[in-house]
C-alpha cells in the first residue's frame, strides 16, 4: 500500500507509468527554475550587461569567453559591435559569431543574470539561427599517421590536387603541371 507521501507526489507505488516522470512534473521544474531565475535577474525597466546575458542562457561556456568575443567584434546587438558592458533588454537581437564559424541569432525575451539549466535558458530567447551545414558539406581535416613527420613534396603535390579538383587526375595531369595542348 502507498503512503500518503507517496500519494501527493503521483507515485503509486510500482505502476506502470512510475518509472518515467511525466510531461507535467518536467513542466513543472521547469517553471519553477523559470520562476527562480526571474526572481533573482533585474526589476522591470532594469538592463542586464550583455557578456553576463550571454553566458547565463548558455550561447558560451564561460563569462570571460562571452566578454572576450565582445571586445574581439564577434557579438552585435541590434547591428552593432558592443562592448562586454553594453546594457541588453528585452526585444534586442543579439549576433554571435563562434568559435567553429557558426552564427547565432537570437532575440531576448528574458533578462537573467544567474546561469541557469538549458531548458530554462532555451525560455530566455528566441533563437533565428540559420541551420548549421550537414556534416558532409564541411570538407574533413586531413590527417596524418601518427609518426608520419612532414609531408614531402609528392604528398603535399597529392593534397592539393585532392582539394582542387576533387581527385587524383583533374584538370592538370597526374605529374600535377598543367596538360600541353598542341
Amino acid at each position: 500500500m502507498a503512503s500518503e507521501d507517496d500519494m501527493d507526489r503521483g507515485q503509486d507505488g510500482g505502476g506502470e507509468g512510475s518509472a518515467a516522470p511525466s510531461a507535467t512534473a518536467v513542466d513543472a521544474k521547469v517553471a519553477a527554475a523559470v520562476a527562480a531565475a526571474e526572481a533573482a535577474g533585474p526589476a522591470s525597466g532594469e538592463s542586464v550587461r550583455i557578456d553576463s546575458w550571454i553566458w547565463a542562457v548558455r550561447l558560451v561556456k564561460t563569462r570571460s569567453v562571452g566578454a572576450t568575443a565582445c571586445r574581439g567584434g564577434h557579438v552585435r546587438v541590434n547591428g552593432e559591435r558592443v562592448k562586454p558592458a553594453h546594457s541588453v533588454r528585452v526585444g534586442d537581437e543579439v549576433r554571435l559569431r563562434g568559435a567553429e564559424g557558426r552564427e547565432r541569432i537570437v532575440v531576448v525575451t528574458r533578462l537573467i543574470r544567474k546561469r541557469v539549466g538549458a531548458p530554462v535558458a532555451v525560455q530566455c530567447y528566441i533563437d533565428n539561427s540559420p541551420p548549421p551545414p550537414p556534416r558532409e558539406a564541411v570538407a574533413p581535416v586531413a590527417v596524418r599517421d601518427r609518426g608520419a613527420g612532414r609531408p614531402t613534396k609528392r604528398d603535399r603535390r597529392e593534397l592539393e590536387r585532392l582539394r582542387d579538383t576533387g581527385g587524383l587526375d583533374g584538370p592538370s595531369g597526374p605529374s600535377g603541371r598543367p596538360r600541353n595542348s598542341h
